[in-house]
């Protein structure tokens, strides 16, 4: 515990620092959100608040962390990085959405190659397969979640919160660093990112959260369970952007549209908002929301087998009638097919 909370406090610390030095130098580099008649802000904002996050979480978890498996912690930094160095190209000059696909799929395979994957199958070419498809989709997912202020930098801090927990359960150190440094990272960040946003992380932070948070939902382990129950545990936590994504893939493929080169304004945070919350409403209740999945989470963790399928069950009935109903008014009109800044 004192190990978790001198990181947690380092990385806050950092963070903290670190962002205003990231939005002094966005603006001399080019990394600028320019506004567009199309877009929510309406001057221009620094986009690299996601290079603070990635050094942040990399400094405080290789110095201050003591214990780790040299090769899954490597293939895990490596990864990071190459997904993190995409997001910043993709900020600065742009970058084809399947280039960066390809970027994270190698990046799947090189955690799969190091022991980091799903094991809940026998077969390992679908360990395989469930591992790269849940990095690709995390990763984007949270990407995806990256489209109103502090929402999903505080989002991928509930889960680092959640995911700490659990592996303060287990002794899983790796992991445990790792969630606490995200942790410190993503509160550091929002003290800049929370409406109105003066910097936002750009794909840099939301690419690098999204593959380090996949990363430690595959790497946890659950010693007192079994792994039927168990999958449900990191879906759970990372539910809300899961549900997100879902729902934005399917409410544009219904419209005719591309769901990776079609942004608009039809996030579940943007729908909210078109009911009559204002946007730090919207932000707030699906912290909420992120949060209450975190505590199912941890509940999973210690279910018998057929309270862990009963609970997810509902949970899921819940988020099909969730999708179904927010497609329609006051969620879902005309508006939330115009574009919005942060796709």
């Amino acid at each position: 515990m004192t190990t978790y909370l001198l990181i947690f406090s380092g990385a806050l610390v950092l963070a903290i620092g670190a962002t205003p030095v990231a939005r002094w130098l966005a603006p001399r580099v080019g990394v600028m959100d320019q506004p567009e008649a199309r877009k929510i802000h309406l001057r221009p904002v620094p986009r690299m608040g996601g290079v603070a996050i990635y050094l942040t979480v990399i400094a405080a978890a290789v110095i201050l962390g003591r214990t780790y498996n040299f090769v899954q912690f490597g293939s895990i930094l490596v990864g990071a990085t190459g997904v993190s160095f995409m997001g910043l190209i993709d900020d600065r000059w742009g970058l084809r959405p399947l280039v960066k696909l390809l970027g994270q799929t190698l990046a799947g395979l090189l955690l799969y190659a190091s022991g980091v994957y799903v094991g809940v199958f026998r077969h390992p070419v679908l360990n395989l397969v469930v591992t790269v498809l849940w990095v690709g989709y995390i990763t984007n997912a949270v990407n995806f979640l990256d489209n109103m202020d502090g929402l999903a930098g505080g989002v991928a801090a509930i889960a680092a919160l959640f995911f700490a927990l659990m592996c303060s359960f287990s002794g899983q150190y790796l992991v445990g660093s790792l969630s606490v440094a995200v942790l410190g990272a993503c509160l550091g960040f929002l003290f800049y990112n929370l409406n109105p946003a003066n910097i936002f992380m750009g794909d840099s932070g939301a690419l690098f959260l999204g593959f380090t948070l996949a990363a430690v939902g595959i790497k946890l382990r659950f010693p007192d369970n079994v792994d039927f129950v168990t999958w449900m545990v990191p879906v759970l936590v990372l539910g809300l952007p899961i549900f997100d994504t879902t729902l934005v893939i399917i409410s544009r493929l219904k419209r005719r549209l591309n769901p990776a080169t079609t942004p608009g304004k039809d996030h579940i945070s943007h729908r909210l908002v078109a009911a009559g919350m204002t946007k730090r409403e919207a932000v707030l209740s699906l912290y909420v929301v992120a949060f209450l999945l975190g505590l199912v989470a941890i509940f999973v963790t210690q279910a018998s087998f057929v309270e862990g399928y009963v609970v997810g069950g509902a949970v899921a009935l819940v988020g099909v009638y969730a999708l179904w109903r927010v497609e329609r008014p006051p969620f879902f009109n005309s508006s939330c097919s115009n574009v919005s800044r942060d796709e």
